[in-house]
């Protein structure tokens, strides 16, 4: 059903450009260089889009190489990807810290509290509008936990969002996951939080007609019995 539903999404074209490098002849014996440059501007009124690799939605800059060879013989062809980094002009962003508790009475998808174990989280992250360049930082404080801990662990999450006629499609998936605490921390110790964006599989947050790439932070507590608590953080990436 979602390969019926993405392959009905005809990709859309943000450049292209042919160019002829050579005339038709015979190519010197040896090394042969042929320089070339192109504009790089987005065909009508459509912007570009940062290269971008995802699940769901790529964005994808190639160029394409033809060698058109004689009647007998086999055309040759070679491909490569090219990255783009593009740079909206944004208004002024306030990229405020961004304190967070987490306790069982701040759970809001949990069923029946009284079997919840004792618990409270404590911490702030730099900021929720994060450069691109710049790392994803804060601190995490274990101030109470009656089950043991196993492990603490900062999960990075692409949300994509599709849509054409059929309707519109929001699914999430991960991108890395980074252990911060390993067996049952030190209870009122500043745990640093520190994740660099990868690049490729980030970009700067993109809503446009069709399509939506939206970022998250989740801190994930992971509970000797097995039971989790997540501290969810949407995230607007910027350049």
């Amino acid at each position: 059903m979602f390969e019926a539903f993405y392959n009905s999404i005809k990709p859309l074209q943000l450049l292209q450009y042919n160019l002829e490098l050579l005339k038709p002849g015979r190519l010197p014996t040896g090394k042969t260089e042929l320089p070339f440059e192109v504009p790089l501007k987005a065909k009508g009124n459509r912007t570009f889009y940062e290269t971008y690799h995802g699940v769901y939605v790529n964005v994808v800059y190639q160029i394409k190489v033809d060698v058109k060879r004689p009647v007998l013989s086999k055309h040759l062809t070679a491909q490569c990807e090219f990255i783009i980094n593009y740079s909206h002009k944004t208004d002024a962003l306030k990229c405020d810290p961004v304190p967070f508790t987490t306790s069982p009475d701040s759970l809001s998808t949990v069923r029946g509290r009284t079997l919840v174990p004792r618990f409270k989280l404590s911490g702030e992250i730099d900021t929720a509008m994060c450069l691109i360049t710049n790392p994803f930082q804060g601190t995490l404080v274990v101030e109470q936990s009656d089950t043991p801990i196993k492990s603490i662990e900062l999960q990075l999450v692409r949300v994509e969002t599709c849509g054409c006629a059929e309707g519109y499609s929001r699914d999430a998936s991960e991108i890395q996951n980074i252990q911060i605490g390993d067996g049952d921390v030190c209870r009122g110790v500043n745990i640093p939080i520190y994740m660099v964006f990868p690049r490729l599989f980030t970009c700067p947050t993109l809503i446009a007609t069709n399509f939506k790439v939206e970022f998250e932070v989740n801190v994930v507590i992971l509970l000797e019995d097995n039971r989790i608590i997540t501290e969810n953080f949407p995230i607007q990436i910027f350049r």
